[in-house]
């Protein structure tokens, strides 16, 4: 028998019910959004615009900042919606859309991570062969694998989710449509699609975190052993903290959401964390990757000073 859905609108329950912290929720997320937009496009334009740029760990850092800007996109917009309007009601093709792209950029950015910090073990462990190892095809295939990656994963649980009866109570325990919630609403069975989430969404998470470890503890071992020039050892860590600092973000927050066993009891705690790596970690990366990294800070430099010129034309 097909399943149907009584259900057509859930009810999102935010990050607070007093009215008085709406007012200011609304400004701090917006000035958080735009903050977000706005270091990530300066990172994306700088990347393409800039020579100096055209290697393949900034081609990466592009996509990672594309990825953050429509990742805080997914769920941002609704919430300040609702701290405007008092209107938290989320269509059910709407709650599986906001499901489906919250994962897919998640898993994705997941995924690049990973060949992000690949790229830093070639360029450290292997530099005479990097441009051979990292050739454009190789940087345009493992793009395509990651945003492939990312799609398929979260069409496995929007699929599965559709699937799901839901008929009655409609109250979503969060600020956007998450898997862990949305199947505490289920009237049947939702063994499978926690069995799913348990193991496929923390396989993505785990894996690449550990291929991201691997290529990190390689890097460390190689520059303690075989690099004696303190000076070189102290550029090849200075080009690795932003990425680190980047990891320690996303992952930390990710494990400890999506890994442990998923029951959807604990919505006050998986707010928290979700927060701070859908809203709070793409505001920061870019502030990362520009004070540390002198190349990108130069080509920033470079770029405003081209346009101030420009403009006194």
């Amino acid at each position: 028998m097909q399943n149907q859905t009584v259900v057509n609108e859930f009810i999102l329950l935010g990050l607070t019910d007093l009215q008085g912290l709406q007012c200011f929720l609304f400004a701090l997320f917006l000035l958080l959004y735009i903050a977000s937009l706005l270091g990530n496009g300066v990172i994306v334009t700088v990347a393409r615009t800039e020579p100096r740029l055209h290697t393949p760990m900034y081609f990466f850092l592009g996509h990672l900042s594309c990825l953050d800007i429509f990742y805080s996109s997914v769920t941002v917009p609704k919430m300040l919606a609702g701290f405007i309007s008092g209107d938290w009601g989320i269509s059910f093709t709407g709650c599986l859309a906001q499901l489906h792209f919250f994962h897919f950029l998640g898993s994705s950015e997941a995924v690049l991570l990973a060949v992000m910090a690949y790229d830093r073990y070639v360029a450290i462990c292997n530099p005479l062969r990097y441009t051979l190892v990292m050739s454009q095809k190789t940087c345009l295939l493992l793009a395509v694998v990651t945003w492939t990656t990312g799609f398929l994963h979260a069409l496995i649980h929007s699929v599965m989710t559709s699937q799901l009866d839901f008929c009655g109570p409609n109250h979503i325990h969060h600020f956007f449509c998450d898997i862990k919630p949305l199947l505490s609403l289920a009237c049947g069975s939702t063994h499978l699609n926690l069995s799913l989430l348990n193991i496929i969404t923390g396989g993505i998470v785990v894996g690449p975190f550990c291929l991201t470890f691997l290529s990190y503890l390689y890097i460390i071992s190689f520059l303690l052993l075989k690099v004696h020039s303190q000076e070189s050892r102290r550029k090849a860590f200075s080009t690795c903290a932003s990425h680190l600092t980047v990891v320690s973000l996303f992952y930390g927050a990710a494990i400890l959401t999506y890994v442990p066993p998923s029951s959807g009891n604990s919505p006050k705690w998986d707010m928290a964390i979700i927060l701070i790596y859908s809203v709070i970690t793409p505001v920061l990366n870019p502030v990362i990757y520009t004070l540390r990294n002198q190349e990108v800070k130069s080509a920033l430099r470079k770029t405003l000073q081209r346009k101030i010129f420009l403009e006194r034309l």
